[in-house]
């Protein structure tokens, strides 16, 4: 099906899964030209469903922005995973995207499982196309669709959006008819400080190592106007060990600072205002076991 008619309206939600850094979020900021979903090197940033919205042509195209889709091992990644396959029942088209470079892996193959069982008509999207040679993404795409029946195979690199147009196409001339569920300038439906928030927890798993931004939260308590128009914003990072919280501040306080001036910068940047963020350390040892920061997320505490 294709769009035949220009000048009729059209609007709906494409859900994005696949495993951990495949490259989900970066196709969502890619399409609507602003950050509005955490990009990492590390697995498993995205922690809920992020809505990317944008207009391509007469199409306002609402990306849903799902959490990696791995092997759960603990609660809260039993309720990421939940997520993302939530997401797939909100969405008018469903896109599988694949990390090219990593090919058909375990847990490519288990999604794709999940696809077949539930009979889920799905876009192939294979990424990071400029990492592989061309003969090999042909056999990819092949084993892939071999595996599952989907309805279109579209091969991109969202870095550098090699080919990426066409798919956006695809998506704006298959997506129902429908006046736009968002204003034209919207890029997203997550409030400021929650953006913000986000913001501070991606330079959290840029500057630190290993697993520790896997044990933190981060919290806006404020969000302030203030009389010159700037905006006082105040987030609390929980972590679950005194031992974490000595990291994190650094020696004399040199880490948070440099976290903080980072995630400043990058707020400034995306918001275009001034901002004056105060990052505060606090030790929660269960905060990952709280129901509270689960609804926060949009998260099933119970999945």
């Amino acid at each position: 099906m294709t769009n035949s008619t220009p000048d009729v309206l059209r609007c709906g939600f494409v859900a994005l899964i696949g495993a951990p850094n495949a490259g989900k979020s970066t196709i969502t900021n890619n399409f609507v030209g602003s950050k509005v979903s955490i990009v990492s090197p590390k697995v498993q940033t995205t922690r809920t469903l992020v809505k990317g919205i944008g207009i391509y042509r007469n199409t306002q195209i609402i990306f849903l922005d799902t959490p990696g889709i791995f092997k759960p091992r603990r609660r809260l990644d039993r309720a990421m995973v939940a997520s993302a396959w939530s997401g797939v029942g909100d969405a008018d088209i469903t896109v599988l995207v694949v990390d090219a470079h990593k090919g058909f892996d375990d847990e490519v193959q288990a999604i794709v499982a999940g696809l077949n069982k539930n009979k889920i008509r799905t876009v192939l999207l294979l990424n990071k196309i400029d990492l592989v040679k061309k003969e090999k993404l042909l056999e990819l795409s092949a084993l892939l669709n071999q595996a599952h029946p989907f309805v279109e195979t579209f091969m991109v690199s969202a870095a550098t959006g090699e080919q990426i147009d066409d798919f956006y196409r695809y998506l704006a001339d298959n997506l129902p008819e429908s006046p736009w569920y968002y204003p034209e300038e919207q890029m997203s439906d997550m409030p400021l400080k929650l953006l913000a928030a986000e913001i501070v927890r991606e330079k959290l798993f840029l500057y630190l190592q290993h697993e520790l931004p896997y044990s933190l939260t981060v919290e806006p308590e404020l969000w302030q106007r203030r009389e010159d128009n700037s905006v006082r914003a105040e987030m609390t990072i929980y972590v679950r060990r005194e031992s974490q919280k000595i990291i994190l501040l650094g020696k004399n306080g040199s880490m948070i600072k440099k976290i903080g001036l980072a995630a400043r910068q990058e707020i400034e940047n995306l918001l275009e205002e001034r901002i004056h963020l105060f990052l505060f350390v606090k030790v929660r040892e269960n905060w990952i076991d709280d129901p509270a920061r689960y609804a926060d997320w949009g998260l099933n505490f119970n999945a």
